[in-house]
Formats: structure tokens, C-alpha cells, sequence
């Protein structure tokens, strides 16, 4: 039985403007935003070199669901790329893990500069029994940080400016690592020696942040909050003398999960580049 004219105008009446309300709201309801874009570059302190779980297809990379990267994607409900290695040099950054930057890429972090200048191999001279001194492998290194590493750095992070416009660059800096107690018994680094490692440490970091600084990124220092958290202190964030020895002066996971927050707070506030 069909309707009556009248009734089947009564209904237009209901039902058309409850069908133009519902599409106008369907038109308006805001698409789903993307999540963020995050590539994770460098070099051992990056990939999670001292936190003894690898994912099984990193290989001499190391890279570890427990690292810094991974904690803090997880943090930015971030989309994570993730070519930080084990080992890597600056040259190496720069030739083996920019590949995936784009216009789009919306965070950067980059740790890179320790192994140019042999850092780890000189920590562990100066762990070497007595009567092994480390004394002018500590000058070396510092000669490396005055007059290499600026240039190398440069190059680096003119290169990820130039990949990616709109990220925004976080380098992530390396702590200081003693607290000038000797405790452990496998290793001999004397309080001098840590003094003047301690003082190294501050040169790189001084150096790495005038760089990033120059080229406009923002600069993680890890000093202040790894301070109380040195090898031999009651909270360790960083491994001492260890076996396998490559665990040796790394951040462990304490210190992962340490460096994750000054991450996020260098990266959560916004995507845009920083003027």
C-alpha cells in the first residue's frame, strides 16, 4: 500500500534533514593524521651496544629493541627507521644510513664522533694492567676532536639538513663515563686517568654540540642526567670492564631508558625545524 501524498511529505520533512546532517558530518570528520616519521642514525650508542639482546638480523650492527631509538618511537608514537651500527664512523653514517631521509621525514637523532677519534680502544688501553699507561692515547684522541672531527661533523650534518628540510635533528651526545672510584677487578683505570678521560668526554661533548648548534639541530647533552649514573656509582646506566668486552663502557638498559626521555623531550614538542 503506497503512501498518501501528504504522509510521504510529512516524512520528506524527517528524513532529508537528517540525511544531509549525517553526510555533512561524515565530510567533516578529520582523516587519521600519519604517524610521524623517525630515522635513528649512528653509531653503537645508537643501535643499543651494551644492552646484551640484538635483534637476530642486526649482525655486527647490534641493534636492540632495548636502545634508545626504539624506546623513544615507541614514546613519540613514531614510525621508526632504524640504520644506526655498531662501529660506525661519521664517513660511515654519511656513505650507509641516510637513505631513507625525504622532505617528509618528520625526527632525526644522530650519534656519531667517538669512533672517529678511537674512543673505545682508548678506554680500554687505559684499562690495561699496570704498568700500561694510556696517557698519550687520551692526547690523541683529543688532538682528533680539535682538529678532524669539526669538518667531519659538518659535512654530516650538512647532508642531513639537505635530505631532510623539515625533520627535526636531535644529536645525541655521549656522557661522561667514571666517578673516579676504581671497582672493578678486572680493570685498572686510575682516578687520574678517569679525570682526564672525564675531561676528554667533556671536549667531545663541548665540540659536538657547537656543530650541531652551527647547523641549527638541537643538541642532546648527556652529562647532567648520567651524572650519579657513572660505571663504579650505586645506579650504574653504564656498563664497566665486561665480557664480551664490546658490552664495555656502553649504556646498559637503565641508561637506554635515560637517554629515551631526553630524547623524547628533544623531539615531542614539534616536528618543524628549528629556527
Amino acid at each position: 500500500m503506497s503512501l498518501s501524498r501528504r504522509a510521504a511529505s510529512t516524512l520528506a520533512a524527517i528524513v532529508l534533514p537528517m540525511v544531509t546532517t549525517l553526510t555533512v558530518g561524515l565530510a567533516a570528520a578529520p582523516a587519521q593524521a600519519a604517524a610521524p616519521t623517525y630515522t635513528a642514525l649512528g653509531d653503537s650508542y645508537a643501535s643499543g651496544t651494551g644492552t646484551r639482546e640484538y635483534y637476530p638480523d642486526s649482525g655486527s650492527c647490534q641493534r636492540s629493541r632495548h636502545s634508545y631509538p626504539v624506546l623513544s618511537a615507541a614514546r613519540l608514537g613514531a614510525t621508526l627507521t632504524f640504520p644506526a651500527c655498531a662501529g660506525a664512523t661519521v664517513s660511515g653514517v654519511l656513505t650507509g644510513q641516510l637513505g631513507s631521509l625525504t622532505a617528509s621525514t618528520n625526527h632525526v637523532t644522530v650519534s656519531a664522533g667517538g669512533n672517529d677519534i678511537g674512543w673505545s680502544s682508548v678506554i680500554l688501553q687505559c684499562a690495561l694492567p699496570w704498568p700500561a699507561t694510556c696517557w698519550s692515547q687520551i692526547d690523541n684522541a683529543e688532538n682528533q676532536i680539535r682538529n678532524i672531527l669539526p669538518g667531519r661533523l659538518d659535512q654530516l650534518y650538512s647532508r642531513i639538513r639537505s635530505l631532510a628540510p623539515n625533520a627535526r635533528v636531535a644529536v645525541v651526545g655521549y656522557p661522561r663515563l667514571f666517578n673516579g672510584e676504581e671497582c672493578n677487578l678486572i680493570a685498572r683505570i686510575s682516578p687520574g686517568e678517569q679525570a682526564e678521560l672525564n675531561a676528554a668526554a667533556d671536549l667531545l661533548a663541548t665540540t659536538i654540540r657547537s656543530r650541531a648548534v652551527a647547523h641549527g639541530f638541537t643538541f642532546v647533552d648527556a652529562r647532567g642526567p648520567f651524572t650519579g649514573h657513572a660505571v663504579c656509582d650505586d645506579v650504574e646506566w653504564l656498563n664497566g670492564t665486561s665480557n664480551p668486552l664490546g658490552e664495555s663502557y656502553h649504556p646498559n638498559r637503565a641508561g637506554h631508558v635515560g637517554y629515551a626521555g631526553m630524547v623524547q623531550t628533544a623531539l615531542g614538542a614539534t616536528t618543524a625545524r628549528r629556527s
